[in-house]
């Protein structure tokens, strides 16, 4: 089986072809990543501290066709040998998913292949099956520029959203931060990168819902603690800038880890039979090694095993979406209708849990 996946929900072009080989049993199932061609739009957002939505939506026009070619190049795989096509339907930036998921039908049109309409949540959340081959139940913490969430992944289309967030998404919370201190864009990895030069004890920054009750996240008092403490001693010099950037990436660790360790007992309790269970952690904040290391200590402590995908399948990116369509292919659910599957700009995971942020007639966003 042999599936072109093509991503395009905010500011990364992707394409790639995954195969698998093997039986319908997972314990003979040998994914592998042909090809996985990514082209960034870094460069195009950076004046503006941020994605703009259509400037993001033009560079996909004009990349996608040549970035598709190249992914079936690499893998040396004609597109007719592509057994479906899979694209990123949502949710996203709307301008870029109408030019992937256009193109997709067309393509899928064209070469008569089945088309699949995926959730860019499900591809993060199924990656750790093609990386590590994890067996089903698992926990996945998502956490990105646009969502922060605790799922327990049960089984391909069988999702069950434990928390997400109240405010702010922590990628957000991390962009927002390095716009107030004047870091350049993206957010994450400079924050990220000047907190390895600052003294992570220097502010008292809160740890927003740590202890409570309530398993969800929040992020925008500490956003506002933060703007607090860098007015009051503004201007900042080097090294406030480090040790604002070290105390929040402190505060944030500590969250979390309250976070997660309750839905570590949380999935102990609900799947006692689980014999290996893992902590998933994706999207690009997993990419933050103070992050990354309070959960891993976290995760020994309670015999949980640490699984993060290598940081080029926690970004964006399409092979996590060939992937999805590979699962969905597997457990026959894949939707014979997504050539009339129109994006969709909010499409939560988890279509049962009540929304907690952004409810509208376009739906929640998380």
């Amino acid at each position: 089986m042999r599936v072109l996946g093509i991503e395009t929900s905010c500011d990364e072009t992707a394409a790639s072809v995954v195969a698998l080989d093997g039986g319908s049993a997972p314990e003979i199932l040998s994914p592998k990543i042909l090809s996985n061609v990514v082209l960034s739009q870094i460069e195009e957002h950076a004046a503006f501290g941020g994605v703009v939505p259509e400037i993001a939506a033009r560079a996909h026009v004009e990349a996608l066709d040549g970035i598709v070619e190249a992914a079936l190049a690499d893998s040396s795989v004609s597109l007719d040998e592509v057994d479906a096509i899979a694209a990123t339907a949502g949710p996203g930036l709307v301008g870029g998913l109408i030019v992937g998921l256009m193109t997709a039908k067309a393509i899928a049109a064209a070469a008569n292949k089945p088309l699949i309409a995926i959730n860019h949540l499900e591809g993060h959340a199924l990656t750790a099956r093609l990386t590590d081959g994890l067996d089903f139940p698992y926990l996945l913490l998502l956490v990105s520029g646009g969502h922060t969430q605790i799922v327990a992944v049960r089984g391909v289309g069988d999702y069950q959203r434990w928390a997400t967030t109240i405010d702010d998404a922590l990628g957000e919370a991390f962009d927002k931060t390095a716009k107030m201190l004047g870091l350049p864009y993206p957010g994450g990895p400079n924050v990220e990168k000047a907190a390895a030069k600052g003294d992570a004890s220097r502010f008292a920054f809160p740890r927003p819902m740590k202890g409570s009750a309530q398993p969800d996240f929040s992020f925008s008092g500490l956003k506002t603690a933060v703007r607090q403490a860098a007015t009051a001693i503004a201007p900042l010099s080097d090294q406030d800038v480090a040790d604002i950037c070290a105390s929040f990436q402190a505060a944030v660790a500590d969250a979390l880890g309250d976070r997660v360790g309750r839905a570590l007992a949380r999935f102990r309790q609900e799947f006692p039979d689980q014999a290996k269970p893992a902590l998933v952690v994706a999207g690009g904040v997993a990419a933050n090694r103070t992050i990354k290391a309070t959960l891993e200590a976290l995760c020994a402590q309670t015999g949980f095993a640490f699984v993060a995908p290598p940081q080029k399948l926690c970004t964006d990116n399409a092979a996590m979406i060939a992937w999805a369509g590979i699962e969905r292919l597997r457990a026959g659910i894949a939707d014979e209708n997504s050539a009339d599957f129109v994006p969709r700009s909010r499409w939560p995971l988890d279509s049962v849990s009540a929304p907690m942020v952004g409810s509208g007639r376009r739906g929640a966003k998380a």
